[in-house]
């Protein structure tokens, strides 16, 4: 009998190390092994408060985040001279909890998350500010957003090209032999 399993009976896999089973995870794409950091990864302004995604770099082994990390997106809570404080929300059983763990910058890149958002706030404030100009009010069309709609129906002609369909009947099994 393990810590993990009481009762005597283990099953693969039998490594739980803080790196187990994640030989696809971390590994790097073809050609891209080996120490290839760029100085824009240093040089990026990260700055408290904004998002960035964890995106774990396995040639550099200081500073990882866990594994359980991997993908996920968070917000900038403190910034020091080589890595970044992000604050990440975890699944733990029912509820979500509020994790901080601070991860070097070469494992964060700034999240895509709001790009969308801050486009969309940025064209409605102009259709605003261009109303006010007018004197007129904006369309609420323009400002909130509908979901896509289903297509039209239509209805499929039967004699497409000058043809009709052609109706095939399965054939009477006969035995060769």
């Amino acid at each position: 009998p393990c810590r993990r399993f009481p009762t005597g009976k283990a099953t693969m896999p039998h490594s739980f190390g803080y790196r187990a089973r994640t030989r696809d995870m971390f590994s790097r794409d073809f050609r891209k092994a080996g120490l290839h950091l760029k100085q824009e990864q240093w040089q990026r302004p990260l700055h408290v408060g904004d998002y960035v995604d964890i995106h774990v770099n396995s040639n550099v082994h200081k500073g990882m985040a866990h594994k359980g990390f991997q993908g996920r997106t968070g917000i900038v809570f403190n910034v020091t001279k080589r890595a970044v404080g992000v604050e990440i929300n975890k699944v733990v059983r029912n509820k979500v909890v509020k994790k901080r763990i601070h991860v070097r910058v070469e494992h964060v890149e700034p999240s895509k998350c709001r790009e969308d958002f801050l486009k969309r706030v940025k064209r409605i404030e102009t259709l605003k500010r261009d109303a006010k100009a007018t004197g007129k009010v904006v369309p609420i069309e323009l400002i909130k957003r509908t979901p896509a709609q289903p297509k039209k129906g239509y209805t499929v002609k039967a004699t497409a090209g000058g043809k009709s369909p052609v109706v095939q009947y399965p054939s009477v099994f006969s035995d060769i032999m």
